[in-house]
Order: structure tokens, then C-alpha cells, then sequence
């Protein structure tokens, strides 16, 4: 089977709060000495994809990036968790191109990469959380989608998908191609690579595209969707009153820590 996994790399969301930072003019998190790492739901469409090959004793798992140049390490990380190829669309200018956007890119790259079996998305990103992205790619590339699996299998020469619901689990039954959204489970936390593979993760090739070599420009990618625009960040400030109550007994401050709390309730009502 012919899989291809897309992948997204974004700011380490284990950053500490008070360390993070607003970029007002670029309407973006700044990203000061923070670490980028891969988005954790599309190391859980890897994982799912190579449990998948390795279940079926055969097949390829590639990996599809759109982001910039240091979005390589992402897939060298890929790369390491022994997927088979890795392909890098080096994305210029727009560092938060909307869903839309990226899905016409996405699927102008699997267009070029060839014809797969199955394509995985990670149900939505760390950063922003849209979760949009699969469901377009889907449109583009005139697939069948499902979201919210978190396990695949080969079954009757198609594919059996296990999805998680509200009211508990859903199995459905698939014919390829199509496209599936990977949610995080217990049985698909992202392998550790091995030392080795990870040394040999820089010698395998990892192709690099530009927009132009895709055929797209920037007026073609916005007009793919033109509906997104960040109007305003910030992050919320809360002033926060501290008062001591006094008091020469426990009878005493408790006296005055209820008359305090009576004046609150009744300036708020």
C-alpha cells in the first residue's frame, strides 16, 4: 500500500506561559528561542501509517511538508521513525497561510508525487486548532474523507477505520483512495528512533520543491480561500487584587474575611 502522510511543523506548545510572546505587527506568536517541533497529531498519522505497512508486510509511507526550510528536521524525523521518503514544499513569506491555502498546495505536491492508496492528515494542529485542512485537501483532491480515527487496518481488499465518536466508537468500512483525519490513541503514540536510524535518516534523500516548480503562485494560492484573516492577537491580561486579612483572632479575621466577601457579592449583583 501507498501511503502519504501530511505534516505540519509548528512552536513547541510545551513552551512555558511565561515565556510565550505576541508578535502585534505580524498578528503571530513570536518565535524568540522557542524549539519547533512536529504538530503531535501528525506524529500520530505517522505512526499509524507505518503500523499500517508494517501490518501488511509491505508497501511505502512518505511523508509531505509545507513550511519552511527548518520544517527539515521535521521530516528527518520522519525520516528516522523509517518512513521512506520525504518531501519539503518550502513555503516563502506567509507564515500563516489559511487552511485553504495550504490544502491547494498540499494537493498540487501529492498530484506530482504520484498516485497513493491513502493520505493522512493529523486532525488538526497544535498552533491555531482550525482543523480545517483535511477537509479541504479532500475537495482538492476529490477524495472520500473520515475524521477522528485513530486506528487503520486492511480488511476484504479495502480498508476497516476505527473512529472515535461522542457517543463512544465508530468502525467503517473504506475503499482506496481516500483520505483520513488521525486523532491520538493509546495504540498510536509516535515510536522513538532507534540511534541508527536516526544517523541514517541524514543520508536518505529528501526532495525539495518550490512553489514555482508546482506550478502556483501567490495569487493562486489565495484565491483557494480568501475567507481567513487574523484581525487581532493578544493574550488576555487579568489583574489580580491580593488582600490580607487582619486580625488579633481566627474569630476576628473571619469576621472581616465575610464582611469582605458580602461587599463583593453585593457590588457585583
Amino acid at each position: 500500500m501507498n501511503i502519504l502522510v501530511c505534516i505540519k511543523q509548528i512552536l513547541d506548545p510545551d513552551l512555558p506561559a511565561r515565556d510565550f510572546k505576541i508578535d502585534s505587527e505580524a498578528k503571530e506568536a513570536a518565535r524568540g528561542g522557542a524549539n519547533m517541533v512536529t504538530n503531535i497529531f501528525c506524529e500520530n498519522a505517522l505512526e499509524t501509517a507505518l503500523q499500517l505497512k508494517e501490518a501488511a508486510g509491505g508497501g511505502k509511507v512518505t511523508a509531505l511538508c509545507y513550511g519552511a526550510e527548518e520544517a527539515e528536521d521535521s521530516l528527518r524525523k520522519a525520516l528516522a521513525m523509517t518512513v521512506d521518503e520525504a518531501i519539503l514544499v518550502v513555503r516563502e513569506g506567509n507564515t500563516n497561510p489559511d487552511a485553504g491555502s495550504v490544502a491547494k498546495v498540499l494537493a498540487t505536491a501529492i498530484k506530482k508525487a504520484g498516485d497513493f492508496d491513502l493520505v493522512m492528515v493529523g486532525r488538526e494542529s497544535g498552533d491555531w486548532g482550525v482543523g480545517q485542512t483535511g477537509g479541504f485537501l479532500a475537495e482538492e483532491l476529490g477524495l472520500p474523507s473520515l475524521g477522528f480515527v485513530d486506528s487503520v487496518a486492511g480488511k476484504d481488499g479495502g480498508l476497516e477505520l476505527r473512529r472515535q465518536t461522542d457517543n463512544g466508537v465508530e468502525i467503517a468500512q473504506a475503499e482506496t483512495p481516500c483520505l483520513v483525519l488521525i486523532t491520538n490513541n493509546e495504540n498510536n503514540v509516535p515510536r522513538i528512533p532507534k540511534t541508527r536510524d536516526v544517523m541514517m535518516s541524514y543520508r536518505k534523500p529528501l526532495e525539495k520543491l518550490t512553489l514555482g516548480e508546482l506550478g502556483l503562485d501567490d495569487d493562486a494560492i489565495k484565491s483557494a480561500n480568501g475567507t481567513f484573516e487574523v484581525v487581532e492577537l493578544f493574550v488576555p491580561e487579568k489583574d489580580v487584587v491580593c488582600e490580607f486579612v487582619e486580625g488579633d483572632s481566627i474569630d476576628e479575621k473571619v469576621g472581616q474575611l465575610a464582611e469582605k466577601i458580602q461587599t463583593i457579592v453585593a457590588s457585583a449583583s
